[in-house]
């Protein structure tokens, strides 16, 4: 053992090629068939069996978190273009907007996210993630009520669960034209009511 302490072993190549494989086809399972695929089918599409599969992910919810891991480099980037807009209501508009996106990526994608923030569960893989959403969407809030854009009883949380609802019927494919529409509805409850653009 050396002073920085006992070395890190580098996981052997088949170990990262089957976590890469698993990965893979549940992103193309989560696409095209929704969150609640057959984890069965997973693994096969992977070349690997159900045991190798829960080894490395032992719940729906570390597969899904790992896929999203995947997924976040996209709306970190969305972010980033955000942080450039001037004008804190446009700012919060593109971010609702971005997060939206991010959370219909996969049919049922919203429900597992939802229940993650209601039991604060640290055991829960999806936890940690959601916390950095409503932190991020938090912080989109406060400075919007700074200008007097957003009500001062809005936060961060309601925004997030709001985007959680019109990504949920964005993936059911019920709203259709409705979505605009919808989404005028959620920005007249958070936005102050002399400020309604």
């Amino acid at each position: 053992m050396n002073a920085r302490g006992p070395q890190e072993r580098k996981p052997r190549a088949d170990v990262q090629r089957n976590r890469a494989a698993l990965l893979d086809a549940a992103q193309r399972h989560f696409l095209r068939d929704g969150i609640g695929t057959s984890l069965e089918a997973v693994a096969k599409e992977a070349g690997v069996g159900p045991g190798t599969l829960y080894r490395h992910f032992p719940t729906r919810e570390a597969l899904l978190a790992a896929v999203l891991q995947s997924r976040t480099a996209e709306l970190v980037a969305r972010r980033e273009e955000i942080a450039g807009i001037d004008d804190a209501g446009t700012a919060l508009t593109q971010w609702l907007r971005a997060m939206e996106d991010y959370l219909s990526a996969y049919s049922g994608l919203p429900e597992p996210l939802m229940t993650a923030t209601r039991a604060q569960d640290p055991d829960n893989p999806l936890t940690v993630p959601c916390d950095e959403l409503i932190d991020t969407t938090d912080g989109y809030v406060r400075a919007a009520q700074r200008t007097g854009y957003v009500r001062a009883s809005a936060t961060g949380y309601d925004l997030f669960l709001a985007a959680c609802s019109i990504a949920w019927i964005k993936g059911t494919g019920a709203a259709g034209e409705s979505l605009d529409r919808l989404r005028a509805l959620v920005a007249d409850g958070y936005r102050e009511p002399d400020d309604r653009r």
